[in-house]
C-alpha cells in the first residue's frame, strides 16, 4: 500500500474540490435560488441562514482555489455542527430521519482538511513555495 501513498495529496485535494463544490450549491440555493430556490424561499437579507449562505459560498470558492484551507475548513466546520445541532438533530435522534447526515459529513469532510490541509492543486501550496 505504501505505493499509494504518494497519491495522498492529490485524493485529497479531489475530496477538496469534490466537497467544495458540492457545499457551494447550498449557499448559491440560500443566496440567489439556484438551482432552485429553498422550500422555504429565500432568507431575509442579515437573518441568520442569509448569513450562514454566504459563509458557504465565499468558503467553499476559497476552498475550491485552496486558498486559507485550514482556517476556512475550521469556520465551515464549525457552522456544519451548529447546522445539525439547531436545526437537525432536534427534528429526530437518527441523521437519516431528521435529513442531518450531509451536515455530519461535510462537517467532518472539512474537520479532516483543518488538520491535513488542502493537498494537491492549491493556492495555499503555491504561496508556501519559495520563488
Amino acid at each position: 500500500m505504501q505505493s499509494l501513498e504518494k497519491y495522498t495529496p492529490h485524493a485529497l485535494g479531489a475530496l477538496r474540490v469534490a466537497a467544495a463544490l458540492l457545499f457551494m450549491a447550498h449557499g448559491t440555493q440560500k443566496l440567489f435560488g439556484f438551482p432552485a430556490p429553498p422550500d422555504g424561499g429565500l432568507p431575509e437579507m442579515w437573518s441568520l441562514f442569509w448569513i450562514g449562505a454566504w459563509i458557504e459560498l465565499v468558503g467553499s470558492v476559497l476552498l475550491v482555489a485552496g486558498l486559507f484551507t485550514r482556517p476556512v475548513a475550521f469556520v465551515l466546520s464549525g457552522q456544519m455542527a451548529v447546522a445539525y445541532w439547531m436545526f437537525h438533530a432536534p427534528a429526530n435522534f437518527y441523521p437519516v430521519l431528521n435529513g442531518g447526515d450531509a451536515a455530519i459529513l461535510f462537517c467532518f469532510v472539512f474537520l479532516l482538511l483543518v488538520f491535513s490541509g488542502p493537498g494537491a492543486w492549491s493556492l495555499d501550496a503555491l504561496r508556501r513555495t519559495p520563488r
